[in-house]
């Protein structure tokens, strides 16, 4: 499925976008956790600013 996925992205406007993936630490549980998310070229470093807030 993931195949799919990945070649679907590469038709079109697809290349435009970047998987960001973000990781933040509970610190509760000590656990990581992963939030990932499909963002415009154009944005990627306006997201990266505001998760390292």
């Amino acid at each position: 499925m993931a195949k799919k996925a990945v070649a679907s992205l590469q038709k079109g406007g697809g290349k435009e976008f970047t998987k960001v993936v973000l990781t933040a630490k509970s610190a509760k549980t000590g656990a990581y956790t992963f939030k990932e998310s499909m963002v415009h070229n154009d944005k990627v470093k306006e997201v990266l600013a505001g998760a390292s807030k």
